[in-house]
């Protein structure tokens, strides 16, 4: 019975030992599992504090690139406004040099004629003075004979005429003379002027590129990732066909024009440079240029390949200050990145008559000029129309 009874209390104990071990067991992995829990909760709040401080950065970085394309759009704005200024005062500039210069030619002219004229006069006094000062009276009272009076009254109105003549012309010479001097006084004014407003021009669009470079590295450097890259330049190439599609539809009235079927290999590049992006070409990703960008020195004329009428002449994100000329029958040419437009919508132009001034409005950290043609919305290679 001992043994019976020593034997149940050793199991009585065993199980109450594994009962203690259980539960001490459950407990533990109870706490784990709370531990766990509570950690995978802060976790997922962390999470979801970090996602929300990326939509907050992603809003933050949205507003700023709007922002800074809408500075860049009043960049371009500010700079084609002066460079267009400017190139006005250089063509009055050179206007006014060559009118100084013939000027100086016709003062030259006059002072020449105003020396032959004293000659003149001069050979005409001493000859009046070689005569002996006679009046009219003393040569009748002293001739006797009737024809010799005559002949020597004739001689000197002759020569009193010539005399009154060469006088009136002088004075004329004179007064020439004058007005040529004011004029040159006032074209000089004039000139110092229109340097004086050159010079000013100048430096406002000195300090206009440094603000777009500015603009330009701000912007770029918004753009983080080569994603944000496509996308940007995916909507702006949205951008751009649909602008096109209302230009085509405008272009329909137009019925004198005869297109560019014609004209392959023909027609001269608008610009003359090397080509740096060719058509076909990768662009960023799947996306492929359109068109051809054409390095060229900054400012140099941009012509029209063929004759149209300007659907568009304004600033497009992305192409900056853009060109858009219509050439009939469905063809349109494309002129980008310019620094300052020449043309007015609705303006017909003729083959290559300038448009444009090179640039490098839109963005660009090099002057060149994107060009494409396009036919019927859907963009063709310019290499078999120009040559």
């Amino acid at each position: 019975m001992n043994m019976l009874h020593n034997r149940y209390k050793f199991s009585a104990r065993v199980t109450c030992g594994l009962v203690l071990f259980l539960c001490l067991l459950f407990i533990e992995s109870s706490n784990q599992k709370a531990y766990a829990q509570q950690s995978t909760n802060e976790k997922l709040s962390d999470v979801k504090s970090a996602i929300s401080k990326q939509k907050t950065t992603i809003k933050q970085v949205g507003s700023k690139k709007q922002k800074l394309l809408t500075q860049l759009k009043n960049d371009d704005l500010a700079i084609a406004k002066i460079v267009k200024a400017l190139n006005k005062t250089h063509a009055s500039l050179k206007q006014t040099k060559k009118r100084l210069n013939e000027l100086v030619k016709e003062k030259s002219q006059i002072i020449q004629a105003k020396k032959q004229q004293e000659a003149v006069l001069a050979k005409q006094l001493r000859t009046a003075y070689s005569t002996g000062h006679h009046d009219y009276l003393k040569l009748l009272l002293n001739q006797q004979d009737p024809g010799s009076v005559q002949r020597n009254l004739t001689y000197y109105q002759y020569l009193n005429k010539a005399r009154i003549n060469e006088i009136d012309q002088y004075k004329q010479t004179i007064a020439q003379l004058i007005e040529i001097t004011n004029q040159q006084q006032q074209q000089a004014a004039q000139l110092q002027s229109l340097e004086s407003t050159q010079n000013q021009q100048k430096l406002a669009l000195e300090k206009n590129k440094k603000q777009r470079k500015a603009t330009v590295a701000q912007l770029n450097k918004a753009l983080l990732t080569s994603k944000q890259k496509l996308a940007k330049l995916e909507q702006e190439e949205a951008d751009l066909v649909s602008a096109l599609a209302r230009m085509a539809e405008l272009s329909k009235q137009e019925i004198d024009l005869n297109g560019l079927s014609k004209l392959k290999r023909k027609l001269s590049w608008p610009v003359k440079g090397k080509i740096n992006r060719s058509f076909g070409s990768r662009k960023q990703d799947y996306l492929k240029w359109k068109g051809v960008l054409l390095a060229a020195p900054l400012g140099r004329q941009v012509k029209t390949i063929h004759n149209g009428t300007v659907l568009f002449a304004d600033w497009l994100k992305g192409y900056g200050l853009v060109t858009v000329i219509d050439h009939g029958e469905g063809y349109m040419s494309l002129y980008g990145h310019n620094q300052a437009l020449l043309k007015s919508v609705g303006e017909r132009v003729e083959t290559g008559e300038p448009i444009a001034l090179v640039g490098q409005s839109g963005g660009q950290s090099q002057s060149a000029l994107y060009f494409e043609i396009r036919h019927n919305g859907q963009a063709v290679n310019p290499k078999l129309w120009c040559r």
